[in-house]
């Protein structure tokens, strides 16, 4: 851990595993109160949970010291898990656009190979749910907290072909191929 300039711990991206799940880090910020003795510190903590085979959620948590933030979040990401529909275990099925606030995000599809292209807060995001080739862009604001939620809800507006198939009252091999 390194000190910026202003002398607020400066976070690495943290990954641990803990029975099955991983739990990545994805931001730590430190808010002031000033009161007649001087400043208050207060800590907020965003982590990503998931199990790496198509579940991930995600938690917010704020306390007075930096551990107790990371605990808070990561029990409010493990009681948020969704499942998400991935492709052939790695990548997703179809482009997929997701907006929140001023937050923006375009996640398509990738090669095998192609890896995690994708900036900002949407990293632990895929790494967390266990896809590996994604291309992904995000545009508008890079808040952290509006680009999750604009992730998230991206993921879960994703349809499997066998959830189309089922929605339209057909068989799989009768969807069109692209």
């Amino acid at each position: 851990m390194s000190k910026t300039r202003r002398g607020v711990p400066e976070e690495k991206a943290e990954t641990w595993q803990s029975d099955d799940m991983i739990e990545r880090l994805v931001t730590i910020k430190r808010t002031a109160k000033v009161v007649k003795g001087g400043s208050r510190f207060s800590f907020s903590a965003i982590v990503v949970v998931g199990n790496g085979q198509g579940e991930v959620g995600y938690g917010l948590g704020k306390a007075k010291e930096v551990p107790e933030s990371i605990r808070k979040a990561t029990e409010k990401a493990r009681k948020s898990l969704v499942a998400i529909p991935i492709r052939d275990g790695r990548t997703l099925h179809h482009e997929i656009i997701g907006q929140y606030g001023a937050g923006n995000v375009v996640m398509r599809p990738a090669a095998e190979g192609t890896g995690i292209i994708a900036g900002g807060s949407m990293r632990p995001i895929f790494e967390a749910l266990g896809i590996r080739d994604v291309l992904a862009k995000s545009t508008g604001t890079s808040n952290p907290h509006n680009l999750i939620k604009a992730t998230f809800i991206a993921l879960q507006s994703i349809r499997s072909p066998q959830e189309i198939a089922d929605k339209r009252s057909l068989a799989l091999e009768h969807l069109g191929k692209r």
